[in-house]
């Protein structure tokens, strides 16, 4: 199995300007400022309550900031939305798996979806290589919550996507796993794409680019 190839063109940058973040009466971040750009590696990182899911959320577009913009090619995100949804990958705590489909259904409907073409083949290599070849043919709704994450993950196996947004992907993943995510997201950069991750684990994920992005004041 080799992950698809991105596509890709001089425009894969992403630029944070000016970002706030509000939650209730609490400001969590403000002003904050980043430029990501094609093959670039970037870790948030923050004590718990920071932002960090908060900023990736305001990043794929499932939440407005309190100001700021977030700018696509050099474009803002909120005005060239149909393309800027097409480049990105999000994965939140939530799977979005469809619990009447098995995984390997799972991973086609999603395919399909974004018009990206996958054989079944492909789809049951990289649910392997995840770690769920005993549970190809169960209905999602029987696994854990940790088999059905694997499933949502197991589609940065197989996508073109430029831009992956992953909130604590190594989550409850075994080592193996881990090893296999971790080389996704390396060839993912070495084709030129944009990787913008959470993690409390330490992970060696090949990159020729990589920086940190600090919320709460670290610099």
């Amino acid at each position: 199995m080799s992950q698809q190839h991105v596509t890709t063109t001089a425009d894969t940058t992403l630029e944070l300007r000016g970002l706030a973040c509000v939650r209730g009466e609490r400001r969590l971040f403000a002003g904050l400022q980043a430029t990501v750009v094609g093959g670039e590696l970037m870790r948030v990182r923050g004590d718990n309550g920071a932002g960090k899911t908060s900023l990736l959320r305001l990043i794929a577009g499932l939440a407005e900031p309190a100001l700021g913009q977030v700018l696509w090619a050099g474009e803002d995100s909120r005005r060239v939305r149909e393309p800027f949804q097409r480049a990105l990958v999000y994965l939140g705590h939530a799977s979005g798996i469809k619990d009447e489909l098995d995984p390997v259904e799972n991973l086609l409907a999603a395919s399909a979806l974004a018009d990206e073409g996958l054989s079944r083949e492909a789809a049951c290599d990289a649910l392997r290589a995840m770690g769920l070849g005993e549970r190809l043919a169960l209905e999602c709704k029987v696994l854990s919550a940790g088999q059905r994450r694997r499933v949502a993950l197991a589609r940065l196996l197989l996508t073109r996507r430029r831009l992956w947004l992953l909130d604590e992907p190594f989550n409850a993943l075994d080592p193996q796993a881990v090893q296999h995510l971790a080389g996704a997201i390396g060839r993912h950069l070495a084709a030129g794409g944009i990787c913008l991750y959470t993690t409390h684990q330490a992970v060696d994920i090949p990159a020729d680019k990589a920086r940190d992005l600090f919320l709460g004041g670290r610099a």
